[in-house]
């Protein structure tokens, strides 16, 4: 019988959903993929709480997916929140309304279980050996040592597209000096994870938004037609370096205009961009390579193992 998995994942600063029919001889296809810009940890600061205009927001877009997919055969969703609900002070609170909403339980995951499902999202889907996995999202970014195929190391560190951008960068044009003290601190949370040195000269592979965002710069800049097919796309560390150069001397305005580079990026993509291009120099890294596929993904391969185990 043919049946169907889909997974929300909602993000700090993306809600997303993906549904897949699979079929009775265990083969996939994706028969949705929806994304709707929430800002979800928008005004959080100290107090970490979510605030109504964010909240609403969520919801609203919750709804719109629900729309999607109730009349999709046999389907087993699964939700799963990140680093936003993760903070949040009335996460329960939250938690409560969409419930109510939407009528979907949603699942908070620690930092380190995004960083497992990323990694199933990564491995299944690109023929790397060695590597640093790297999830920049808005709140938090997620590591994953990767030595012959195995997970060795995971971390999630709490700093994102986001908050570095709330925290640092406050002008519609950037600072010498707000862009010294952002990479200043991204520099020193690596500096404190001892097991980053063992990455030194691997590829790293990038996932989340802001990362995408540079493959879909360059890949813009070279007339590619499909240009938002980025999965196992590489780019040196030249390329990358030119492009974050390029956003940096941009203002807010002319960050909008940058082609590839989504309108609702443009006030984040510095603070988003910040940690892979650290990352790059940290491990003196020649290449980026980057994946489309990481925790909805991850999601899907766990169950489908799981399924076929007869769990």
């Amino acid at each position: 019988m043919m049946r169907h998995f889909g997974v929300i994942d909602l993000g700090s600063n993306s809600a997303r959903l993906s549904v897949w029919q699979i079929n009775e001889d265990s083969s996939v296809k994706q028969v949705l993929k929806l994304k709707e810009m929430v800002r979800l940890s928008e005004g959080m600061g100290e107090d970490r709480i979510l605030q109504e205009p964010a909240m609403a927001r969520t919801i609203q877009a919750l709804v719109g997916f629900k729309k999607q997919y109730e009349g999709l055969h046999d389907l087993t969703l699964e939700a799963y929140a990140t680093a936003a609900t993760r903070m949040a002070a009335n996460q329960k609170e939250f938690l409560k309304r969409v419930k109510k909403a939407v009528g979907v339980d949603i699942k908070v995951i620690p930092g380190t279980k995004e960083a497992e499902l990323d990694f199933l999202g990564v491995i299944n889907t690109l023929p790397i050996q060695n590597a640093l996995i790297m999830d920049t999202g808005g709140a938090s970014t997620e590591l994953i040592l990767v030595q012959n195929r195995k997970l060795q190391h995971l971390i999630s560190i709490p700093f994102g597209s986001v908050n570095l951008s709330e925290r640092y960068l406050h002008g519609d044009t950037v600072s010498a000096a707000e862009l010294f003290d952002v990479i200043t601190s991204v520099n020193r949370t690596f500096n404190g994870i001892w097991w980053l040195k063992k990455a030194q000269n691997l590829p790293i592979v990038a996932l989340g938004g802001s990362n995408r965002t540079l493959a879909k710069i360059q890949r813009r800049k070279d007339a590619v037609a499909n240009f938002e097919d980025i999965h196992g796309y590489r780019m040196s560390t030249e390329q990358v370096n030119a492009i974050f150069k390029q956003v940096i001397s941009s203002s807010l305005e002319e960050r909008k205009a940058i082609g590839g580079l989504a309108k609702y990026r443009a006030d984040i993509i510095v603070g988003g961009l910040v940690p892979v291009v650290m990352m790059i120099r940290f491990l003196d890294s020649d290449r980026l390579t980057f994946s489309q596929y990481g925790l909805r993904e991850g999601a899907l391969y766990q169950h489908l193992e799981a399924f076929n185990a007869g769990v």
